[in-house]
């Protein structure tokens, strides 16, 4: 059973530099470790930026952003890359790539799992970039982890491929226009 969140108290900061978050544990070491000891390196290197969702001062999920793109070279071949482009964009703004940003990490504390804050903050994510449009971006990019692609199908995510052989995750889109 997840803890509920106390909305009055819920908020959500950009980590500030050398940021240190105490204790997190969403049940997945490689995530966990990212928070507690990488992410202010990630910051400090301009190689990602965190985000952390707190009740007060309790850290209940995190996720990272770093640019990304779509291009050929994430297709099997150009037919296939072509297909993608054809569906989105008018002959005229057909390019080589298009610009992305990619959730580098997304983790949920496990005493908030099924609390619905993962999709509050992938709402937050969306909105973050179709609000302003800060970046330029038109599409949302992960590479899921296979257990969670349910989590981001549920989000409207879907596979950049139709085949996709890596055995460990999965990469998904999430196209800003669809909002």
């Amino acid at each position: 059973m997840s803890k509920p969140i106390d909305f009055s108290e819920f908020h959500i900061d950009r980590m500030e530099e050398n940021e240190v978050i105490e204790s997190f544990n969403c049940g997945d070491a490689d995530l966990n470790d990212f928070i507690l000891r990488e992410a202010s390196l990630y910051q400090n290197a301009l190689l990602a930026v965190s985000y952390v969702a707190k009740v007060g001062n309790e850290a209940i999920a995190y996720f990272s952003l770093a640019n990304d793109r779509v291009s050929l070279g994430d297709f099997e071949n150009k037919t296939e890359f072509n297909r993608f482009r054809k569906y989105r964009f008018t002959n005229e703004k057909r390019l080589k790539s298009y610009p992305a940003v990619k959730v580098g990490r997304f983790a949920v504390s496990c005493d908030y799992r099924g609390s619905g804050i993962g999709t509050i903050l992938m709402d937050f994510i969306k909105d973050y970039f179709i609000t302003n449009n800060r970046t330029g971006c038109r599409f949302i990019t992960v590479d899921a982890y296979l257990n969670a692609i349910p989590f981001y199908e549920k989000n409207n995510f879907s596979p950049l491929l139709p085949n996709d052989d890596n055995e460990h995750t999965r990469l998904l889109f999430y196209d800003l226009k669809d909002e």
